[in-house]
């Protein structure tokens, strides 16, 4: 077999499934994520008033176990984020987001964190959104 030169190829990080949900259990859900992450503290009105904080993954990497029936959406703005919140309890615990619309922002408060290895966390300035969407792009979950 020849071998290839030049840069090796980055391994892929392995993927774990991670259950979340809302705070009444209404919802929950799956995400596949490895068990180092980076995850996004957003200075925006709706996520500094949520406390929020972005764990992006591929819609292939996430599975809604309950609460379709219990989900309702807010959007505000542009109208290309998607906020999804239990109708029971209040809680957003995940949405789809104007940065990845085809992916979710999970909040990883809604996650159980004891399961994560290594967590950093990187502020965005989302308050001027426009100025820095594309310091978003490296997070791209694909």
């Amino acid at each position: 077999m020849a071998r290839k030169e030049g840069k090796a190829m980055p391994k892929q990080p392995e993927m774990h499934r991670h259950r979340g949900g809302c705070h009444c259990g209404a919802v929950a859900f799956e995400v596949e994520a490895p068990d180092e992450v980076e995850l996004v503290d957003c200075n925006c009105s709706i996520c500094t008033k949520t406390g929020y904080l972005h764990l992006i993954v591929p819609k292939s990497r996430f599975k809604l176990l309950r609460g379709e029936d219990v989900l309702t959406t807010y959007t505000f703005n542009t109208g290309a984020a998607k906020h999804m919140f239990c109708k029971v309890c209040g809680i957003k615990s995940f949405y789809v987001p104007r940065s990845h619309p085809d992916g979710y922002s999970v909040n990883f408060r809604c996650l159980d964190a004891t399961e994560f290895k290594s967590i950093v966390t990187t502020e965005f300035d989302g308050q001027q959104w426009e100025l820095h969407a594309g310091e978003l792009a490296q997070l791209d979950p694909n």
